[in-house]
Order: C-alpha cells, then structure tokens, then sequence
C-alpha cells in the first residue's frame, strides 16, 4: 500500500509539472496574442530530466527503504520539479546547470538509499564527518572564490563547477549533535561541562562562518543549536534567550557591520532608497504584488525585473506568475514536509532519529521561513537559498541529503516509539513552524491583494511598461475624434505616439522611466482597459494573458484647431490660456507654456524635470497666481455699491470655488486660506469657472474635458462631469455684469486685471459672450506671468473671436 502511496503521489507531481511545462511552451503566443511566435521548448529537457531521475529514485526507495514515510519523497520531487522549471524559465544556461545537479543529487541520494540503510555509520563517525566538513570550509578562506566575481568567497572551484561548503556543514552539524546528545540523554542546561563539546563545534563554525561573512547561514546554525537544546531540556527560555541574542546581534551589526546595515535598512524602510541598497527587495515586493491573486501566467510575468530571481529570490518569481495560490502552494508544501518530519521523530524507535529528524527538519522549515520571509520584508535578507527549489547546486545536493536522512529514520517496522522525558518539545516546535509559515501566508496575502494596486501605481515600477509594450493603449482624441495621443507598433514593441506635443502638459505621457502624467495617469483606467470594460472580459485577459484587455478610447472636449490658435498665440510666454463652454463647463482650449514634447522623454527627460521654468508644470490646472483685482467684476455683482468687508470677500472666494481644488480628471492643486487677503492666489481653471458664471446666469459649471469613453458593446458613452453645477450670482446680477463689461461696439464682454505677490505678477484677460448670445456661452481666461496687458488682451480676444468666428 506505501508503495501504492508513493506512486500515486509522484504521478499527480508529473501531471502538475506536465502542465506547467505545456504552458511555458505555449506563453509566447498568449503574451503575443498571436501564433506564429518562438515556442519554449528547452524547458522540456528538464522536465524529462526530472521525471527519468524521480522515477529511478521512486524505485530505488521502494526496493531499499519498504517501511518508509510515502509522503515525504513526493513532496520534495515536486517542490525540486517546480524549481527546474522556474529556473529554466528564466536563464536556459542556469537551467540546463541546475539539471545536471539535479541528476548528479539523485545520484548520491540512491547511492546513499541503497548503500546506508542503517544510520549507525553516521552515528558512529559524527567527529570525524563534522571536523572534514570544518576543515573544507575552511579552505574557502584561502582558496575561496564566487562565481559572479565579486562578493564573499563562499565557494571552492574546480574548473566551472563551484561547490560552496557551508551547505553540507548544516547537515554535518545535524548528524553531530544528534549523535552526541543521544548519547547523554540526562543532559540539562546546568549540565555545562556535558555542553562544552557541541558549544566549542558551534563556536568554531560560527566564526569561519561570520569571517566569511556568511551571516545567514550563521544565523541558521544558531537557530539549529537551539533547536537541539530546548528538545533535550525542554526549556523554553532557550528560544527566548535565543531570540533576544539575535536581536542584540543584530542591533550591534547594524552599527559595525555594512552588510547588516544595509540589509536591515532595506528591510525597516525598503522606500527610501528603492533604486539602490533597496532594489532587490523593492522589486521582490513588486513582483509579488504583480501575481496579485492567480498570477500573470507562467512565462508571461516580468520576475528577471528581480536581482537574483533563478536564487535567493525565486519565491517571488514563482510568487509573480502562479500568485497568491502559488506562493500557498509552495508554503503549504514545505509545512508539508517539516510536519512530516517531526511525526517521524515522535515514532521515532532510538533517541538519535528522534534528533536526527527534529533537527533535520527544522533545518529545512528555518531556511524556508528565512527566506520566504526574506522575500516578503517579513524578516530582513539573509541570502539563503530555498532548499530544493532554489539554483544551486550545493543546496540542491544538501537538500537531498537532507531528504535521505529523514527517509531512512523513517524506515522502521513495528518497533515501539522511544520513551520521551517531555513529549511537549516537539509539538511546540510543530506550533512554532507552522505560525512562521502562516506569517509567510498572510504577508504574501498583504502585499498581493491588499497592497497590490499601490505598488503597481509606482512610477518606478517597470512591468506595467513591459505590460504596456504587449498590449494596445487606448487613443486620446479631441471633440472632432482627431489624435492627440495613440500607441503605434505592434504586440511586443507598442510605443505611445503623441500627435500633438505643445498640449504634453495636459495631455502628459506614459513612460517607462517617468511614470505617467497629465490625463494620460488620470485616465489611465480607461486607456488600459481596466475600467469600461465588462468584468468578465478583464478577469478573462487576467486569467489567460496576465494583462488587462487591449484599452478603450477617450474623447476629450478640446478642439485641436482652436487649440492650435491658443498655442500659436500664447507662443513663448510663460502663462496658460483657457477657453470654456460656459453652459456644460467642456474645456474647448487648455494651454499651458512652456510645453515640451514627450516623444523626446528619453532623450530630454532628465533636463526636463530640472528645467527651472517648469515646462512639465500644468499651469492652468496647477499653477497659483496673485488674484489681484481679477475678481472685481464678481465683487461688484455681489455687493453692488459697497465694499466689502473681508470676512465678506473670503465668503465671496469661497463662493467662487478658490479653496475648492476642481473636480476635474486633471491634476490639480489644493490651496488653503492665506493669512491675509492680499496674498490670496488661483488657478487659471478656478477663475474661468468664476467668468462662465458671468456668461451664463451667475451658475460656475461643473468642469469636464473627459467627455466621452469608446466602449466594445455600446459604443461612444458619455462620461458625466465629476462635480456639480453651484449658483455664484443671482441670473439678473451676472447679466448686469456683463453688459457693463462690453465695450460700445464690442462683441463681448471683458476684464484686464494684474496680480502682484512679492517675486511673482501676473496679467489677467477675461472674457466672455454676452447674455444674449444666441451660440453656446463661452468665457476665456488668459493668465500671462509678467505684467503685460496688451499681450494677455490679445492673445484672448484673438482666440474668442476665433471660436465665435466658427
């Protein structure tokens, strides 16, 4: 029946692995939506590696080891099946490497399943294994290397085959300690001269390890040893004195140590430096945040964005492209295996496989909390690797080494469980894992789903351009459906195409380096797909390509002629220019100079934002002008005949919308109430609101310049203004108003104004139709940054009598 067990479990790990090795083949032609694409194949080569291996494996337990656990080797096959294939995934080269290592591992693990039965050799030669392991780590510090060049000389070399011995050494550790206290089974923590061996062996270990400057694994045979001597006493002040060593070691490090520092930073505040000390876990949390709950697809996420992926971060490789259900998998299959582990060592028949499991297991349940914790910012970096899973062939080959050790203590028949001086050890070790895996569970759950969107919207996050290049971007259009900004190419090479560069401040820009801007960033729902779009078509994309649908078209209120006229008119001068429909509050004109062109972004980019005339500012929405007497004409509406007092003028401004930032799909700036009157400031937008009132019955409008969405089953469908109309003026008021502001013969009426604040003037054009224009109401505001009447009047009655002229 074990047998039976065994095979059953290893064919539902080839099918899962079958699975995924059919969709790897087959991600090019769902990223590219298209079938004439290059296939993935060479992952195939280790996936038949794979199962030829296991099954040699399978038949050799099944021969040698008939009473073992069943559960334990098909766990460990799928978790090192799944990282074949992920490091395939993503480097070939490391791939066919790592294949290698896993046939020359499967090797040793049937020479040793066949060969050492019994486990009495290691019991008996524990000195002589241990001090081998020490001395070949020692060796490193002479004759040491690292593969990338640079970094701790971990390894020792021959020729291209790097073996780093730090990694046996952990085992090597189990098996002594093992031995030694199952041996002294009376042994308490007042027993020192008893202790005095193993803390000399730890002792010596430590420092080759902290000269190496190999702080992870250090910290791991720490945590080893103190696994070993609270099972043997039972006292759990061992954890807690444990725990309070690592702290303060970790407190004195942060100060002397660059590593640590550097480590413990980025893990405290990964944030402030993201493109630095902090890039690899920054983009660890991206990623995951990227596989959000299923993930992108397997071969369709970006997880090379990683330092490290095929290593120290392949948890958020695999966590980017199979989700928040992948990285439980991969969670749930190392409580798994650790459970299984300490089981054994509770039926265990002689104290030493009771050691020898507990200690066994533990090593492999801390390197895996290490790590996964390590890659969520649960814990800080430690650089392990995630046994069986992660690249490396040294920590494969211990891994199954690992592996053999439990499997062999667990090959017992019907001999009674060795008595047990304190059964509670071992179960509360069980607790203490199986809390660290559930921490590992709900931050991975915090940073995918919770904090997900959030990431994602960071402008240094790099796959939503990935993303962008493989799938269409909605147009920007103007009132008539013409151009401003599409995206051109094709599936893997879309680039944004902006057709009318001079409205760039408006408009804005998606970029892979600068992020997004302008309507581009706030309407970038529409543009990508993400809203207008049925659910059931984004989960679909979702599920199948890792991306949303191809993006839906906006038309916006503009009218690229008159707006061209606008652009031509206000020229070189600094200030903004805006023309309205007084009536719906449609945007018609929005210039803001100086402009810049976003097709130049990577070459200018940089320059652009250090520019100290602010060309990526949009002035008519963002910048805040001196009001000066602009609003006299409101005043004099309001309060005809007097003047006011100023608790009636702050009434007034209120009124008009000044300490109200406009709900508009534009960025716009919040203001707050100055200390006095004289300093009050606008935007050009909060005061062509308050002149509309003046064209049409005293109501300011509800801005709108995203007028309309292209959606696949209705077509074109309104998008409604975000704010509400508000009456500023009675009716007759704003008409007396106007009527007084047109000069004999003039067709419109119209207020020059100058706004002065210490360093910064500014000229204020308004103008608008007259009550009894029989047209749509318009009104225009000119806001020029020097003090220049005759500019800022020209500049708007040139653009009023073109738009009145159509």
């Amino acid at each position: 029946m074990n047998q039976k067990t065994q095979g059953r479990l290893l064919q539902w790990a080839a099918l899962f692995l079958f699975l995924q090795s059919i969709i790897l083949t087959l991600s090019p032609a769902v990223r590219e939506r298209s079938w004439d694409v290059d296939y993935r194949f060479s992952h195939w080569i280790g996936f038949s590696a794979w199962g030829i291996l296991t099954y040699i494996a399978h038949r050799s337990l099944t021969k040698s080891l008939p009473e073992r656990d069943t559960f334990l080797f098909p766990l460990a096959s799928l978790l090192s099946g799944w990282g074949i294939l992920t490091i395939w995934r993503l480097d070939e080269g490391f791939g066919l490497r790592q294949t290698a290592w896993l046939g020359l591992s499967t090797i040793v693990f049937v020479a040793a399943v066949s060969r050492l039965k019994s486990l009495s050799l290691l019991k008996r030669y524990k000195y002589l294994f241990l001090s081998a392991g020490l001395i070949v780590t020692g060796l490193t510090l002479i004759f040491g290397t690292n593969p990338l060049g640079f970094g701790p000389r971990l390894w020792l070399s021959l020729g291209d085959l790097y073996f780093q011995p730090s990694e046996p050494l952990k085992i090597l550790l189990v098996i002594y300690l093992s031995a030694y206290l199952a041996e002294r089974v009376k042994i308490r923590l007042t027993s020192l001269p008893l202790l005095i061996p193993t803390i000399v062996v730890i002792g010596l270990a430590l420092l080759l390890l902290i000269v190496q400057r190999d702080l992870g694994t250090a910290s791991i045979f720490i945590l080893i040893y103190t696994v070993f001597l609270f099972i043997a006493s039972g006292k759990r002040r061992m954890l807690l004195a444990t725990g309070a060593f690592l702290l303060v070691s970790l407190s004195i490090g942060f100060y002397f140590v660059d590593v640590i520092q550097v480590r413990v930073m980025g893990w405290l505040n990964p944030w402030s430096d993201p493109t630095g000390n902090s890039y690899q876990i920054t983009q660890s949390l991206l990623a995951v945040a990227n596989g959000g709950v299923l993930g992108r697809g397997l071969g369709i996420g970006s997880p090379l964005l990683v330092p490290v992926s095929i290593s120290d971060f392949i948890f958020s490789a695999i966590a980017e492209e199979t989700g928040l259900i992948g990285s439980l998998g991969i969670i749930l299959l190392f409580w798994l295996l650790l459970t299984r582990g300490l089981t054994i060592a509770l039926r265990s028949p002689d104290n030493f496989r009771r050691y020898l499991a507990s200690g066994i297991a533990s090593y492999l349940g801390i390197q895996s909390i290490l790590i996964i914790g390590g890659n969520l910012r649960l814990l800080p970096l430690t650089g392990v690797t995630l046994p069986f899973v992660s690249y490396g062939g040294s920590s494969l080959l211990t891994s199954y080494i690992a592996l053999y050790l439990l499997l062999a203590a667990s090959n017992i028949e019907d001999d009674e469980p060795a008595s047990l001086r304190d059964s509670r050890p071992i179960p509360f070790l069980a607790g203490l894992f199986a809390f660290g895996f559930a921490a590992c569970a709900v931050t991975g759950a915090w940073w995918s789903v919770i904090r997900g969107d959030d990431l994602l919207a960071r402008t240094d996050n790099a796959r939503r351009a990935i993303a962008d290049r493989y799938v269409l971007r909605g147009k920007l259009v103007d009132s008539n459906n013409r151009p401003i900004n599409i995206t051109t190419g094709k599936s893997g090479s879309y680039i944004r195409t902006y057709y009318y560069p001079d409205l760039a401040p408006i408009s804005g820009y998606t970029h892979p380096v600068f992020g997004q801007a302008g309507l581009e960033a706030n309407l970038d729902g529409y543009l990508r797909g993400l809203q207008g779009n049925p659910t059931s078509l984004i989960l679909w994309n979702q599920l199948i390509y890792g991306t949303p649908p191809p993006g839906l078209d906006v038309r916006l209120s503009l009218d690229l002629n008159l707006q061209t006229t606008a652009d031509e008119l206000l020229g070189t001068y600094p200030g903004a220019v805006i023309l309205m429909n007084a009536e719906t509050g449609e945007i018609l004109v929005l210039a803001s100079h100086p402009t810049f062109d976003p097709n130049r972004l990577d070459s200018e980019g940089e320059m652009l934002t250090q520019n100290e005339s602010s060309p990526l500012l949009n002035r008519a929405t963002q910048g805040l002008y001196p009001v000066g007497d602009v609003f006299l004409p409101i005043l004099e509406a309001k309060f005809p005949g007097e003047i006011p007092f100023n608790s009636r003028l702050i009434t007034l401004y209120e009124e008009s919308g000044l300490f109200r930032t406009p709900s508009i799909t534009l960025p716009s700036v919040d203001y707050t109430l100055p200390n006095s009157v004289e300093d009050l400031r606008a935007s050009p937008l909060q005061v062509c609101l308050a002149a509309a009132a003046i064209s049409y019955q005293g109501i300011l409008p509800a801005p709108r310049i995203a007028t309309a969405v292209n959606t696949r089953e209705q077509g074109w469908v309104v998008l409604p203004a975000l704010g509400e109309p508000r009456v500023l003026l009675p009716p007759e008021a704003a008409k007396e108003a106007a009527f007084s502001l047109i000069e004999e013969g003039g067709a419109f009426w119209s207020h020059i104004a100058t706004g002065n604040i210490s360093k910064t003037a500014v000229t204020w054009f308004l103008a608008g139709t007259p009550p009894d224009w029989q047209g749509a109401p318009l009104a225009v505001v000119v806001a020029v940054e020097k003090h220049n009447p005759a500019l800022a009047e020209r500049i708007g009655k040139s653009l009023l009598n073109a738009a009145l002229d159509r």
